[in-house]
């Protein structure tokens, strides 16, 4: 999909079908905020394309997420389903990491928008608190409707759709009166003894009353087009800003009292609606909720409530990244952003050295001049920064060059900040967030890069070690499964195995096809219990037992029977499915011994495909009295047989049976098709965004021709 910063020619029409699409869910169920999220396959990620009914400052954290993020957008997209969050308390059970970011009571809804050929992204909705009940089956159905719209528009565009860098706000449509009634009631509120204020959503004062500008001590004209707590001092506290953020994210009524210099006490209610929010200003009230202001000394500014809550939505960010390469990812697309910067440099400090182990908006010749400087290099600051454990901050060239001056040259970027990260005295790299123009870091962003520094680091340190041992988890599981299939005459084979998702504990599927002569073969697929060493163990022991016997001659009975054998020598708690074939090229015939495993698929040519039924006997390692009947079918040329493991059909919330049977389909129509695409095909009928919680093995055989060169 495109990720340009101009949309292409003929981007507009599809880009407003969906913004309108959106404004009309947001109408038509009464939700209070609409968010429209598609998916960039380069990443992959959601972005945030489309939004209406919040200021656009408040998407900030929002608007780049992983697939893999826990967030009901992306559960939406994986699971397929309509995702729903009646309440601010289910919201902290289910979400915690955004009831901390946005701790204020609403409901949510994201449904999937999924096309024909794939997913294109979902559509989240949200409404006031207020709300009085669930969604009705009729505005569910609604938004799904909704749903499909926009992915029917989706398919039929002729090009990828655009994908801006900050949404679309698309603005709902709301009722005004004419202006000779609003002159009327700007009349009839002037004549009342309280203030009255009107807000955009944005927080920007629209129009003020006489009576509220005496209030608050400053006329008219200096308070409109401001924010509150932007043009009055005394209002320039984080908790005041807050209510304002809650009036607008819940759609509640929000009332607090403030102190102005050098006595006064006010009271402000806020009373929010589509399309702002209505501020009444009284004399009088409860005590001020954040601490009296005084005429003469303005205390110190501190971080606006939206950096704090970025702050909170970044950390527990960090603390949920696996790998280095999701570390990168996630600085480049939330940390990035969120301070406005365009370059990344993340190091890593090893024998002396800085080692890059990631970077975003460089070129590929500048990330080699700048990779293993070592610690006490003059070129950049990024040696002393580390050894000195203190970040240093440069907001133009000039900065830079008075104390490192090839620095700019290399790079042509204009602004820097370098972190160290550092775990309880021990350097672990350095961080380089830079600016492609000049950039004045303020306090507050001073202090939220000095504390994002720290978790960064540990982020660092513990991916790098996750990503040593995935390393070696990756080679055991390579050793442990055969390198390459045999070339039989007459049979093609394509095989694929898939660990789940992330971990670094070995996984227990294994397959195998062996070449038993010039007319037979056989084909195993098995999965042993758990996910560990000792399972990865077992496996191969497995694997090398099914091998031996089988090309010593035994039947598939046999091979069974001798296979569970070794599991009660070896005196394993394991216990492991196995569907072995012994495939007779020459008579056009598949026998089966199944060991407790999922059934194969057989597509006969020129016929539907469906589930082979299997006559199952018991685990291996169960008893060794065990004994396993053998299952006969018509092998004819052109046919397509797989074999797999439970991760392709057992699915969360559904029925294996019915799994299976769709999953069958997708060989019909498969004759010419090359395997390797069709296991794809079936793959991605199981795990459509890519994520899979089990392990995956596919082995698919198709007979192409018999023996003797004849069809």
């Amino acid at each position: 999909m495109s990720g340009s910063n101009e949309p292409p020619t003929g981007a507009g029409s599809l880009d407003d079908a969906l913004g309108a699409a959106l404004a009309d869910t947001v109408r038509g169920t009464g939700a209070s905020t609409g968010g429209l999220y598609l998916i960039e396959d380069a990443e992959p990620v959601l972005r945030l394309v489309a939004l209406c009914g919040l200021p656009l400052a408040f998407s900030s954290p929002w608007r780049r997420l992983p697939l893999t993020a826990p967030v009901p957008v992306a559960d939406a997209i994986r699971d397929d389903r309509l995702v729903r969050i009646a309440s601010q308390d289910e919201m902290a059970r289910r979400y915690p990491r955004i009831a901390a970011v946005l701790p204020y009571p609403f409901a949510l809804t994201a449904v999937p928008v999924t096309g024909l050929r794939r997913s294109w992204g979902a559509l989240v909705l949200m409404w006031p608190a207020m709300r009085p009940r669930p969604l009705t089956p009729r505005e569910s159905d609604h938004i799904t409707f909704v749903a499909r719209r926009m992915a029917r528009l989706l398919d039929d565009a002729t090009r990828p759709p655009f994908l801006p860098e900050q949404p679309r706000v698309v603005p709902v449509e709301a009722a005004y009166h004419p202006v000779q009634t609003g002159l009327a009631a700007a009349d009839y509120l002037e004549r009342l003894p309280e203030g009255a204020l009107a807000l955009d959503l944005e927080g920007r004062i629209v129009f003020a009353t006489a009576t509220a500008a005496r209030l608050l001590g400053r006329s008219a004209d200096r308070l409109l087009g401001t924010r509150p707590w932007q043009s009055l001092p005394w209002l320039d506290d984080p908790v005041y800003e807050d209510h304002y953020r809650t009036a607008v994210v819940s759609r509640s009524p929000v009332s607090f009292s403030a102190i102005r210099p050098p006595d006064l006490r006010l009271t402000f209610q806020l009373h929010p609606d589509a399309s702002g929010i209505s501020v009444r200003v009284l004399p009088g009230g409860e005590p001020a909720d954040g601490p009296p202001a005084s005429a003469d000394a303005r205390p110190a500014r501190a971080a606006p409530t939206g950096r704090l809550y970025q702050l909170v939505h970044l950390a527990a960010a960090l603390t949920e990244t696996v790998t280095v390469r999701d570390l990168v990812a996630l600085i480049a697309h939330q940390i990035l952003p969120a301070f406005g910067a365009q370059g990344l440099v993340l190091s890593s400090a090893e024998a002396g050295r800085l080692k890059i182990t990631g970077s975003h908006g460089y070129p590929a010749d500048v990330i080699e001049r700048l990779d293993a400087l070592s610690l006490d290099t003059d070129l950049t600051p990024a040696g002393q920064v580390v050894a000195s454990g203190t970040p240093a901050f440069f907001a133009h060239p000039a900065e830079m060059t008075a104390s490192y001056p090839r620095a700019p040259r290399i790079s042509g970027k204009q602004a820097w900040a370098f972190l160290p990260l550092i775990i309880s005295g021990r350097p672990v790299g350095c961080c380089i967030l830079s600016y492609d123009r000049p950039h004045a870091f303020t306090a507050d962003e001073r202090a939220v890069l000095t504390s994002l520094s720290g978790l960064i680091a540990q982020a660092l340190d513990r991916a790098r070690l996750y990503d040593a041992q995935h390393r070696l988890v990756d080679e055991l599981q390579r050793a442990l499964l055969p390198r390459a299939l045999p070339r039989l005459p007459g049979l093609d084979v394509a095989a694929r195995s898939m660990p789940a998702g992330h971990g670094i504990e070995v996984g227990g599927d294994f397959f195998d096809v062996l070449r038993l002569n010039d007319t037979t073969a056989a084909a195993v697929v098995g999965d042993v219990e758990g996910h560990s060493v000792a399972a990865a163990a077992l496996m191969g022991q497995v694997r090398i037992a099914v091998h031996a016997h089988a090309t010593a001659g035994a039947t598939p009975e046999e091979v069974l029977v001798r296979t569970n054998r070794l599991l009660a020598d070896l005196d394993s708690d394991l216990l492991v499915s196995c569907l072995y074939a012994h495939l007779d090229l020459a008579r056009h015939q598949v026998s089966f011994a199944s060991a407790g495993h999922v059934p194969p698929l057989l597509r006969p040519t020129g016929r539907p495909g469906g589930v082979l039924e299997v006559e199952p006997g018991p685990l291996l390692g169960v008893g060794t009295a065990a004994r396993y009947p053998v299952t006969t079918a018509p092998l004819l040329p052109g046919t397509t047989l797989a074999l797999y493991t439970d991760g392709l059909v057992e699915l969360p919330g559904t029925d294996a049976t019915h799994t299976t049977a769709r999953l069958a389909a997708h060989l019909d129509g498969a004759d010419d098709q090359d395997l390797e695409r069709l296991i794809d095909r079936l793959v991605r009928h199981t795990a459509p965004s890519g994520r899979h919680i089990d392990d995956i093995t596919v082995l698919l055989l198709r007979t192409t021709r018999t023996p003797d060169g004849q069809r």
